[in-house]
Parts: C-alpha cells; structure tokens; sequence
C-alpha cells in the first residue's frame, strides 16, 4: 500500500528501532526502501542481510538527494517520508491511508502526528515524555498511552511522517537539492505541492509515531535554507507556514490564499525588504 522512504546517515539502532516498528505496528507489510548515507557503521550490511530495498552513496549527500535517490525506486502509489530517529505506532498507516483514500483526487500533503519528549513550540505536536533515546523509552508505557493522547487534526501538515501520491512527487521534483544537505526542505516541497495546485495539507492526529528528536544537524555544515527558501519564493519559511499553511490551527479542509489583511500585507513587505537587503550584501536574520 505504500513505499516508506527512510534516508539514514550512520544511525543503525534507530534504524533498526525505526524499521522494526514498521513491521509490527503497519497494518500492511508495506515496501520500505532506505538510503544509506555511507553506511560503514554496520547498516549498510544490516540492510543486505535483511533483505531490505535501499540506494546508496559512499558519502553524506543529505536528505534531499537522498530522498530522491530512494524514491526512484518506489514501485507504490502512496509515498511515505520517514526519519530514521522515528517508532511508529499502531494504527498510523491506517489513519493516514483512511484520510488518503477519502480525498476526491490525488492532490494533497499528509503528515501523522509526532510525539516527542521535549516541548519545542510546535502546535502540531504532543509533548510527552517517554524516553529521549533508545536506552531510556519507556515502549510499554507509550504503547498503553499513545493512543489516549488529545490532539485533533492540523493544518500545514509539511514534515514527516508525510505522504504524497506519486504522481505529486514527480509533478514537483521530488525534494530541491539545491537545498542540500537539507534546511528547509520540507517546507519548499509544500511550497511547490502550493504552486502546483495542492491545497490539502492535513495532519492527521490519529496517525501518530513518537521521535527521539536526535538530529543528524549538528554533525553536517547547515545550508542557509531560510536566506535560501526567501531567495527563491519572494517569502520567508514563517510567512508561508503562517498566512497560507495556517500551520498549527485545526482541519477544516481545503486552504484558501491568504485574506489580504494588514498582518498579512505587512509580513509580504518585510519579505520584499529582507529579500531586496540581502541582495544589496547585507544578510539578515531570516524567519
């Protein structure tokens, strides 16, 4: 039913975790393909020895390339972006597949919810702590709680877990690798699923996966996404998440383009004088 991608740079207990998850908890045994970025701490033989579909490079290429590398060799329909530092839960392919299945064509941008032990801001979350590694989850108790946690349907669904028909990924290209090793590209592959027409961006609450929160960013030299994303767009990442993803606020179908109120038309000029700043050598810090 679906073709999870998951890109892993040297990572192979949460690899394990992540995959092993998606054998237990799916509903359907589900094509997985990994991208092993190097792969020399053990993954790339664990891959081989389990049998599992992948891409590889001998180096870090980040996640934009890598997610195209692996989804070149997707054979299903429903295309499933997920982190390496992820377990998902019971009933998260069913929930999200259920929402997939209802919409009258295949225009749309899914995201299951994540649960993560430390509060970040993020409206789309639930905050709960059952463990912040592997070492330290509490798996009994999560699985006895998860389904019980309050949240409800989102807006701006963008980030992983994500799902997206096929034929959405190839209209957009697939993740920007100019973009590489990968700072906002999530939301330039929303902002392109915007531009092509895509105006269903729902988090589905009852498709819920909990995430370690153990980034891979802190090992690579970061891109300049938001300079980068305002470059390319005209608009900060803040801006588009804000007045046209309403990210965070709850489900009520389809996106409209953003009301021309003062706020918005506001934020559009502080975009343009950012924008118009940078190009005179004079970088600002960007949302």
């Amino acid at each position: 039913m679906l073709t999870i991608l998951i890109p892993t740079w040297n990572n192979l207990p949460y690899l394990q975790a992540c995959v092993e998850s998606i054998r237990r908890h799916s509903a359907h045994a589900h094509e997985i393909i990994l991208h092993l970025n190097d792969g020399s701490d053990g993954s790339l033989a664990w891959a081989k020895a389990q049998g599992i579909k992948y891409s590889h490079t001998p180096t870090n290429v980040g996640i934009c390339a890598a997610m195209n590398k692996a989804a070149a060799l997707a054979t299903q329909d429903y295309i499933v972006f997920l982190n390496d530092d992820m377990v998902v839960l019971p009933g998260w392919d069913t929930a999200l597949l259920e929402v997939a299945q209802r919409q009258p064509d295949d225009a749309f941008l899914l995201s299951g919810t994540m649960i993560e032990p430390r509060a970040t801001g993020n409206a789309c979350v639930i905050v709960a702590d059952y463990g912040t590694s592997l070492e330290t989850l509490r798996e009994a108790e999560l699985l006895a709680d998860y389904a019980s946690l309050p949240h409800a349907d989102w807006q701006g669904a963008s980030w992983p877990p994500t799902l997206v028909h096929r034929n959405w990924w190839q209209l957009v290209g697939g993740y920007s690798v100019e973009l590489s090793p990968g700072m906002a590209s999530d939301t330039d592959f929303a902002i392109k699923m915007w531009a092509a027409g895509c105006r269903v961006f729902h988090g589905v609450a009852a498709s819920r996966v909990y995430h370690f929160q153990c980034r891979s960013t802190g090992r690579i030299r970061k891109n300049d996404g938001g300079g980068q994303f305002l470059a390319k767009w005209g608009i900060t990442q803040s801006t588009f998440n804000r007045y046209y993803l309403r990210r965070g606020t709850a489900y009520n179908g389809p996106l409209t383009a953003p009301d021309s109120s003062l706020a918005y038309r506001l934020a559009r000029l502080k975009c343009y004088l950012k924008r118009r700043l940078g190009r005179l050598g004079r970088p600002l810090a960007f949302d």
